[in-house]
């Protein structure tokens, strides 16, 4: 059987960012066949207390509004001097109205006089199927927080994740696409969808 598994989806998130990147990724596995976009629906209030219960309000709540095949992801950033925060609260870490330089300004504040910089980020990604059944894959990327940020690409945490001697803000989309912790997820998410076609 050829073509993709799932011929439209919708990316359950507001992120144009997220959106793009999640739309490639996707596309290009093969799996699904077109990704939706422009539709609307309330915001879905992200109140559980795990990665993978985020991701599950969200796709769960949009495909149920949109009619469609939903696919949701919830990244959290895990630094291991903060013990494993800011985890679910990491796109609202300096406060209800953060943005991409406040959240990072915080962090690099906290971790001022810190040696022990390791980290992780961690997706979470849930695919909610036009039958209800869902398929859940989680993508892990370790590496560790940069003293101050560095670089003009991606997006988020991107100019202080660093990854060998280079932050993922100063790597190429595509190289970044192809070892980041939502595409080690994705391609999890794509295989698991090709083992529903094999069955």
């Amino acid at each position: 059987m050829t073509g993709p598994v799932v011929g439209r989806a919708v990316v359950a998130s507001k992120n144009p960012d997220k959106i793009a990147e999640m739309e490639h990724l996707l596309v290009a596995s093969g799996v699904i066949g077109e990704i939706v976009t422009g539709l609307e629906w309330p915001d879905v209030v992200e109140d559980a207390t795990t990665l993978e219960g985020n991701a599950r309000l969200k796709a769960r709540a949009v495909s149920e509004r949109t009619g469609l095949a939903s696919i949701a992801d919830d990244t959290g950033l895990e630094v291991d001097a903060l013990g494993g925060a800011p985890g679910v609260h990491t796109a609202r870490f300096s406060g209800p109205d953060a943005t991409y330089e406040s959240n990072v300004s915080v962090l690099l504040g906290t971790l001022a006089n810190v040696e022990n910089r390791g980290a992780r980020f961690r997706t979470v990604v849930i695919a909610i199927l036009a039958d209800g059944s869902e398929v859940v894959a989680e993508g892990v990327l370790p590496g560790e927080i940069a003293h101050h940020p560095r670089g003009s690409g991606g997006f988020g945490y991107d100019p202080v994740f660093a990854v060998g001697s280079r932050t993922l803000a100063e790597m190429p989309a595509d190289e970044k696409n192809l070892i980041s912790h939502r595409a080690r997820a994705i391609r999890g998410l794509a295989e698991a969808l090709r083992q529903l076609r094999v069955r």
